[in-house]
């Protein structure tokens, strides 16, 4: 993916945790150590228990759920994945796809190329959310209104 354009006088961000609600703590963390391949590093001394997981520069902190109902995005709002994944280049998207299918991941729909130009595929995990595991392959069609972070001089 294009990266945006760095701005003068502006710190540039380097990564953003996802933070997942959970039914059950224990259980999502390893489903993700163990489908996923995550590092776990887990938190249960801190007043709310929470467990984060690592795998190169992912980042995933899950929480323990207090009441109501862990739905996906899809379930609750009737659309978005609940965390897109973006291995480091197209054919890290297969590479992924063959490691998720060997762990046992519950493959929702297999790689294909977008009607936006991304190439992905989407699982279901163990609390019902849909992750979306792709990359942009046609940059022409998904970039087809400019490169995020530039002013047009239309």
């Amino acid at each position: 993916m294009r990266p945006c354009p760095q701005v003068a006088g502006r710190a540039r961000l380097d990564n953003v945790a996802a933070i997942f609600v959970a039914p059950d703590l224990k259980r999502t963390a390893e489903y993700y150590r163990d489908v996923f391949g995550f590092e776990l590093v887990e938190r249960h001394e801190a007043e709310d228990a929470f467990a984060t997981l690592y795998r190169d520069s992912v980042e995933i902190i899950v929480v323990q759920a207090r009441f109501g109902e862990v739905e996906s995005n899809t379930a609750r709002y009737g659309a978005g994945y609940d965390v897109y994944l973006n291995p480091e280049d197209v054919a890290g998207v297969d590479a992924l796809y063959a490691e998720l299918t060997e762990t046992g991941a519950q493959i929702i729909s297999k790689p294909a190329l977008t009607p936006y130009g991304s190439y992905e595929f989407v699982i279901e995990d163990v609390d019902g959310r849909l992750i979306g595991i792709g990359r942009v392959k046609d940059e022409n069609v998904f970039f087809k209104d400019g490169v995020p972070g530039r002013r047009s001089t239309a």
